[in-house]
């Protein structure tokens, strides 16, 4: 044992200079703000914290190595020393009195970081370094709800405009009804867990840079209810639901659009320790159509029409989500003219009565193949409307 500086091995380096700088343990430069300090930190804690790596000592040394140096650069007075002098600050070695970090040190310097680690672990109320109590077995011993389920369901172009309603089979876990729902054999009851004593929680202590902390978890035998079976229901095998194939008749709004989905409440996961079910998320994909285009609640369509037609004018039908309706066209339409059809667009998935509008491209077609007569007429039209350019090349 070290005596005193006069007996320490010259060849031996002083602790000081086995440490890495603190700003290159976090990632940081040296100009680095507060925010950046805990934003940096807080990577870091989640990356090696205990929890998260169980029986990891290369994990728990880092996690020691960046708590360490948040806590002297959080500190702006720490922060100030060790700007200066380094590690020797906190050694002695500098005129400091200090002597190295203990735990008292450690809890008076992250007191104040219950905002941290709540954030990082979950729960509330302050936490020091003098003992972690930060788990999972508070959240899983009350009710939680049970997960959502994803389907997905294929409809048409045509029933996305008017709405329609689908069958969905899926795996669905209804309650057991030879237990009701309890997973204990007819008969016989759920009893208190002997590990957890019924708290459903468990304590584990270590030993740590910041002295014993202490961890409390989920109890694994009975999962933080408190309770375990000891003899299962035959039929459930102790989960308390069978596993049956469900149908049921899901409504899809007009108007949805491709990739969209639909809840429906309850019909998801049944909850743990009489927690809620949770929902069917059913994702709507849209097929595509040949003839309409969708851009939010409008539709474009391409019509052709003739020479003459764009000329004199007359009147078309146009193909909507609707059906067919008539409409005129005005003399002298240039190709690629856009109309509006007011309110004949797609309707409103929240408010079908609010509909978009349908837009039709008129687009005029030049005749390819021409007859003898045909081609007389067209001259003479030319001829008529004074154009030289024509029959050139």
């Amino acid at each position: 044992m070290r005596q005193n500086g006069a007996r320490h091995s010259p060849e031996r380096k002083p602790m000081a200079e086995q440490k890495r700088d603190y700003y290159e343990v976090l990632g940081v430069s040296k100009d680095a703000s507060a925010d950046d300090l805990k934003k940096a930190y807080r990577v870091l804690a989640k990356k090696y914290h205990p929890d998260a790596n169980p029986g990891d000592k290369d994990a728990e040394a880092k996690f020691k190595e960046a708590s360490e140096a948040y806590a002297v650069l959080s500190d702006p007075e720490k922060r100030k020393q060790y700007d200066q002098f380094g590690h020797a600050a906190f050694d002695g070695s500098a005129g400091f009195s200090g002597g190295g970090f203990s735990t008292a040190d450690f809890s008076d310097i992250f007191g104040g970081m219950g905002d941290l680690f709540g954030d990082l672990f979950g729960g509330g109320g302050s936490s020091g370094f003098s003992g972690f109590t930060r788990g999972t077995a508070g959240r899983n011993s009350g009710p939680l709800r049970g997960a959502n389920i994803r389907q997905t369901v294929r409809i048409s172009f045509e029933e996305m405009v008017q709405g329609c309603t689908k069958s969905i089979t899926y795996n669905y876990k209804e309650e057991c009804k030879t237990c009701g729902g309890s997973g204990a054999k007819p008969g016989t009851q759920k009893t208190t867990c002997p590990t957890c004593g019924g708290t459903g929680q468990v304590s584990y202590t270590q030993q740590s840079l910041f002295g014993m902390t202490r961890t409390l978890r989920a109890c694994s035998d009975c999962g933080g209810s408190g309770k375990i079976i000891k003899e299962k229901c035959p039929d459930c095998r102790g989960t308390g639901y069978i596993t049956t194939r469900k149908t049921i008749q899901v409504n899809i709004p007009a108007g949805i659009d491709n990739g969209q989905a639909v809840r429906v409440a309850g019909k998801g996961e049944p909850g743990v320790n009489g927690g809620e079910r949770g929902d069917l998320l059913v994702d709507v994909v849209v097929s595509t159509s040949n003839h309409f285009e969708r851009d939010g609640y409008d539709v474009y369509t391409e019509e052709k029409i003739s020479y003459a037609t764009a000329t004199l004018g007359g009147t078309i039908i146009v193909k909507t989500v609707d059906g067919q309706v008539e409409y005129k066209v005005k003399p002298g339409t240039q190709s690629g003219t856009r109309e509006r059809l007011r309110g004949k667009g797609i309707p409103n998935v929240r408010n079908p009565k609010d509909r978009g509008d349908h837009y039709v491209i008129l687009t005029i077609v030049t005749p390819t193949l021409l007859n003898l007569k045909q081609k007389k007429a067209l001259a003479e039209f030319a001829d008529a409307m004074g154009d030289k350019t024509y029959g050139k090349r």
